[in-house]
């Protein structure tokens, strides 16, 4: 069984209303975190940054604004399948990208072949690989 899903999208970096440029982005689905989708994004002249959040936070926030947190996606328009934006944030600091909605849709489908929506806990080694995860978080701040 194939374990992962990948991707790569063009998306807008929008550094002000006057300013963007396209820069290229890596979409990761893996069954050992069915919960989650990972994008990379290649910023020219900066190393990778890569950010994790709810595979059904980008699907929500396909078809209406979603999140609450550091991660926010809405369609640019409120009717139809329209452009995305997605605004990540660390404190003040904000980012905000445009991408296509077909993509980011087509990798979703792909995700949901691998791991249909709903049934991420059917997969036998996810409790296990949290409770490992969450054993060295533990541990690491203990001896923090």
């Amino acid at each position: 069984m194939r374990e992962s899903v990948q991707a790569e999208v063009l998306m807008s970096f929008l550094v002000s209303e006057e300013l963007s440029f396209r820069i290229p982005v890596e979409l990761m689905y893996e069954t050992r975190d069915p919960y989650a989708v990972r994008m990379t994004f290649h910023l020219p002249g900066d190393a990778p940054v890569t950010w994790a959040f709810g595979r059904e936070l980008l699907l929500d926030g396909i078809n209406g604004p979603s999140g609450d947190g550091d991660v926010h996606i809405a369609p640019t328009e409120p009717e139809g399948l329209s452009d995305v934006h997605i605004r990540l944030q660390v404190g003040v600091d904000r980012a905000l990208f445009r991408a296509g909605a077909a993509p980011l849709v087509a990798f979703l489908d792909r995700t949901d072949k691998l791991v249909p929506l709903g049934q991420e806990r059917t997969l036998g080694d996810f409790e296990d690989n949290l409770e490992a995860a969450l054993g060295r978080i533990l541990t690491e701040e203990a001896a923090g």
